[in-house]
């Protein structure tokens, strides 16, 4: 009986996937409702895994953190490279992570296009974006502060054009961005978990 189950959902499943990828026809049409419905977005089809846009920037993110002393005055620490980190994680390695080589960066673009250039949030999944990019910029700095607490968190960015290949038409890019964000606070909850 298992066994049945087990042929009957995979038929089902290989099915599904086959009407999604041919190309319009009656069943596919009747059944459009269903196939769509099991088929994403789990197992959507994208030409990326095979001719992946490379990328046009390559974005280097640093932060410091701000820390409370004793006396009562906060001191604002070094900048760190939080890219170089990624990169050393990657680097010699034959099966690398692929949050050291996504994480960081994708972080900066959710954050990037869920804001204004004024640093205002587009909805609330800006302002998870925000929180997003100050979790990972606490979590990599904190453990480095000697028992200093932090108390707060400043992000900045530095994008260099990756010029295009000779035989691309392809524009070329601008010149080097820089972008610092504002210090953001950090509370008991963003250290939740680090």
């Amino acid at each position: 009986m298992t066994a049945a189950v087990l042929l009957g959902a995979a038929c089902w499943h290989l099915a599904t996937l086959f009407l999604a990828v041919t190309p319009d026809n009656p069943v596919k049409s009747r059944y459009a409702h269903m196939i769509n419905e099991h088929v994403y977005p789990e197992f959507t089809q994208g030409w990326q895994l095979f001719a992946p846009e490379p990328l046009h920037e390559n974005v280097v993110v640093e932060a410091r953190v701000r820390t409370d002393r004793d006396s009562g005055k906060s001191r604002a620490g070094q900048w760190i490279n939080l890219t170089t980190q990624d990169v050393a994680a990657i680097r010699h390695n034959p099966v690398p992570s692929h949050a050291h080589q996504n994480m960081l960066r994708l972080a900066w673009d959710f954050y990037q296009n869920s804001h204004s250039r004024r640093d205002v949030p587009f909805g609330t999944r800006g302002i998870l974006f925000a929180e997003y990019v100050k979790r990972i910029a606490l979590q990599r700095i904190e453990g480095r502060l000697g028992g200093e607490r932090a108390v707060a968190v400043q992000v900045r960015v530095l994008a260099r054009p990756v010029p295009p290949p000779r035989w691309s038409d392809r524009a070329s890019a601008q010149s080097t961005r820089h972008r610092t964000l504002p210090w953001w606070s950090v509370k008991d909850r963003d250290r939740r978990g680090l």
